[in-house]
């Protein structure tokens, strides 16, 4: 499986799944080495796995659940995936909106997703404590909420092992946002028993 645009691009084969990744700087390997993110060592998984299938990673960095709600048609469109992981909700934290805006693209996402016949995952975040106590509830609920509304799958927390651990910062670039490349094995074996349970055996 190769990483490139032109992979991207291709027509899977015949009964392979098509692994949709929509997400921000979590699965855009923002400021780490091209290879070392969670999403490029899913493809490495599935490939060490003999697991048949195609990851095309649809990250940006920077993107709100607005962003990625306008981009997800086109996207269906071109890639035709099996499966779709939405990963956003960080970036409309971080922003202020509120958390109804948030909920409402997240469900117009999985509801166009599962019209394109995909299978949908929803990744779950959380916020740190200084956003306040009910808020962060509210804020992490949501995507339990999404989840069970649209029978989706769920990963409850990306980073967990990662964020709620002692001593986090050690996982994180100097930004204190984004995990160091160290991170990133673990975020993916947080994503993957619930990934792997929707792919052929």
């Amino acid at each position: 499986m190769s990483f490139d645009a032109a992979a991207a691009t291709a027509p899977a084969a015949r009964g392979t799944p098509v692994i949709l990744i929509v997400g921000d700087s979590l699965s855009a390997e923002y400021g780490l080495a091209r290879g070392s993110g969670w999403v490029a060592l899913l493809e490495k998984r599935l490939a060490q796995q003999k697991l048949p299938a195609r990851v095309v990673n649809a990250s940006i960095s920077g993107d709100t659940t607005s962003g990625g709600r306008s981009r997800l048609p086109a996207l269906l469109a071109q890639h035709k995936p099996t499966h779709v992981v939405l990963e956003l909700g960080g970036n409309d934290a971080l922003r202020g909106l509120p958390l109804a805006q948030t909920e409402a693209n997240l469900v117009a996402m999985a509801r166009a997703a599962k019209t394109a016949q995909a299978r949908v995952t929803v990744v779950g975040m959380q916020v740190p404590p200084n956003y306040g106590r009910q808020y962060g509830a509210d804020f992490a609920g949501m995507f339990t909420k999404v989840a069970k509304a649209e029978s989706a799958a769920l990963v409850p927390f990306l980073l967990k092992g990662v964020a709620d651990i002692d001593n986090a910062e050690s996982m994180f670039q100097p930004d204190r946002i984004h995990p160091k490349d160290s991170a990133h094995p673990v975020m993916l074996d947080n994503v993957w028993p619930v990934l792997r349970a929707q792919l052929p055996r």
